[in-house]
């Protein structure tokens, strides 16, 4: 393996890297701390389009660990800074929730129902028979399919619940059109984050817990990877995958050194 330059900028998923089912995995207020402190450029990404990145600054602080709104990265932002790029002052007719329709807003896209130039489909605990039968008569009229994510299940105290992904295979079903998906493993997502902090590919590193996701879009992106065993990948599952992230570690405390 050729070998990289010093690691200048760091960008870390959230869920089964820091936090763990509403509970700080140990050492990453620790590593927080100090990436804070080295002054290097870091996100924080999440592929849940729920929430804004002042409600998700909230929920990290209840639970001890200190995240700049303005080091928060989801695919909600990903997705209005993807389309801000390809067809600025558009409309949308939006399924997801506040993070979404904020992120949305705030590129100036006009929400309507009325001939949008995009259907988006993002993450919601209340998918409506209504708005998804809106959302496949607008695809048949001709707007374009975006998703924010293709995760196709969410953890819940009762169990899995039906995410983005899912929902969108029920629109492709009834409409014949794939979505474009934004958020993660697609490496855009990745690329927006660091154009977003200023940072480059060649001395940036991504964290995660997952294989197919994490650590997919990290290297497409052209970043050093480290894969964590704290959230959804075993130490067997690494060798089921074509490709390897540069190092495996067992959680983010082992990372801390090298800020």
């Amino acid at each position: 393996m050729a070998e990289r330059k010093p690691i200048e900028s760091w960008l870390t998923d959230m869920d089964g890297v820091l936090i763990h089912e509403g509970v700080p995995i140990p050492g990453a207020d620790r590593f927080l701390k100090r990436l804070t402190e080295s002054g290097k450029p870091f996100l924080v990404l999440t592929n849940n389009s729920m929430y804004t990145q002042r409600d998700l600054h909230a929920r990290l602080a209840r639970m001890g660990l200190e995240v700049p709104s303005e080091h928060i990265w989801t695919s909600a932002l990903a997705t209005a800074k993807f389309l801000d790029d390809q067809r600025p002052g558009g409309t949308a007719y939006v399924i997801g929730e506040a993070g979404l329709t904020t992120a949305l807003h705030d590129i100036g896209y006009i929400l309507t129902d009325a001939e949008p130039d995009f259907v988006i489909l993002g993450e919601t605990r209340t998918y409506s028979f209504e708005a998804l039968t809106k959302a496949v008569r607008l695809i048949n009229a001709g707007a374009r399919f975006i998703a924010t994510n293709p995760d196709e299940t969410g953890p819940s105290a009762e169990g899995a619940l039906p995410a983005t992904g899912s929902v969108a295979a029920l629109i492709t079903k009834a409409t014949g059109v794939e979505p474009y998906f934004v958020g993660k493993p697609n490496p855009l997502m990745m690329r927006a984050g660091l154009n977003t902090i200023g940072a480059h590919s060649e001395n940036s590193a991504m964290i995660g817990d997952r294989m197919d996701t994490d650590i997919i879009s990290g290297m497409e992106a052209g970043m050093e990877t480290f894969l964590v065993l704290t959230g959804l990948t075993r130490p067997g599952d690494v060798e089921r995958f074509p490709y390897r992230p540069t190092r495996v570690v067992d959680s983010i405390a082992d990372l801390i050194d090298m800020i």
